[in-house]
């Protein structure tokens, strides 16, 4: 059961990419973090369906949380923001679950999220200033100084590039993948065990 999917894995998968794509409806910015960015619920359903099922499963619920986000709301980026979610999100829920399935406790979950979360951070850095930023500036007829500009505005500790990953993009990106570890240290258990009798019934 550890990489092949059966039904009842496909229907969960199918089941929690749609309600992830229902939590990203539900977004909000984060004070004097980048008003570009928005905090939103979903990577709570990728980590439990990780934890419960799997990495492969994961990234699958991934992928369909944001192709079902697409079909609910269309794209505004040409794709680019559903990339870098696919990619922060697979950077946040796979290394988590990957050291949690290879011993399965509580403080390797804690490890996991932790490691998860910093990595995102990281990651994140890149997305922004290498791929999603570049693609506004250079398609659609925005600068660099009016998007530093538009974070100074919220956090003046935002003045140039290098601020703006150092003030804005890790400290939301922590803050955002803390709080979702935290709740899904506390309702893990809770709601893994009506999943897991799930997957174990015969078809």
């Amino acid at each position: 059961m550890k990489n092949k999917l059966t039904v009842q894995q496909i229907a969960l998968i199918g089941l929690f990419g749609a309600l992830g794509a229902v939590l990203m409806l539900f977004r909000f910015p984060i004070p004097f973090m980048p008003p570009y960015m928005a905090f939103d619920f979903s990577g709570l359903v990728e980590l439990i369906g990780g934890f419960v099922m799997g990495p492969v499963q994961a990234f699958l619920i991934v992928l369909i949380k944001v192709l079902v986000q697409v079909a609910l709301q269309g794209t505004k980026s040409a794709m680019t923001g559903e990339l870098q979610n696919i990619m922060l999100s697979s950077a946040f829920v796979l290394p988590a679950v990957i050291i949690y399935h290879h011993h399965k406790t509580r403080k390797n979950a804690v490890i996991g999220m932790t490691v998860g979360t910093v990595i995102c951070s990281l990651v994140a850095v890149f997305t922004n200033l290498y791929i999603i930023i570049p693609f506004y500036v250079n398609l659609m007829g925005m600068s660099w100084e009016s998007i530093i500009a538009m974070c100074t505005r919220v956090n003046p500790l935002m003045k140039d590039v290098t601020t703006m990953a150092i003030f804005g993009i890790i400290p939301f990106n922590l803050i955002k993948n803390g709080i979702v570890s935290v709740v899904t240290y506390f309702i893990y258990k809770r709601v893994s065990r009506p999943m897991k009798e799930f997957i174990q019934r015969e078809r």
